[in-house]
């Protein structure tokens, strides 16, 4: 299951994508990786965002065991839509906040971006390759634009 839920960071209406090949809507897309380094991302892709006609996208992959169902995960959906609803409203950027389930990590990421994504991650990117950094590498080569925030 791609989507189950989604739900805005904000009580404006939702946006919607523009049906013409004349208009442009540029997304950045924010990849949630742990709570500070989420907010560091979500500032900077607003920092991006800013002056732009572009929306943030708050991409939550979250993984459900072989055992389970893949529509009910070990955490609830519902929990999981109230935790990022609140990290979103306090950070008070408007974002729109996708929850996506699945088997797997690297087929989630896959379904929920589109072609050359502009993807900002929290994270450190050093000299030795850890999780973010390899994640940030694989995304690169599927063709992604990945800025990392927060790094040090």
């Amino acid at each position: 299951m791609a989507i189950l839920e989604k739900l805005r960071g904000t009580s404006r209406p939702p946006v919607s994508l523009p049906s013409s090949n004349s208009e442009c809507c540029l997304e950045v897309v924010v990849l949630h990786t742990d709570t500070k380094g989420t907010l560091e991302a979500l500032k900077a892709a607003a920092n991006l965002a800013q002056g732009l006609t572009a929306r943030i996208r708050l991409v939550v992959p979250q993984v459900v065991p072989y055992p389970l169902p893949v529509h009910a995960p070990d955490v609830p959906v519902s929990f999981t839509c109230r935790r990022f609803h609140a990290l979103v409203s306090g950070a008070r950027i408007d974002t729109y906040v996708d929850i996506r389930l699945g088997r797997e990590k690297r087929e989630i990421l896959e379904s929920a971006l589109r072609p050359h994504s502009m993807v900002v991650m929290g994270g450190r990117r050093g000299w030795w390759p850890g999780r973010e950094s390899r994640l940030a590498d694989r995304l690169e080569r599927m063709g992604h634009h990945v800025v990392f925030a927060g790094a040090k």
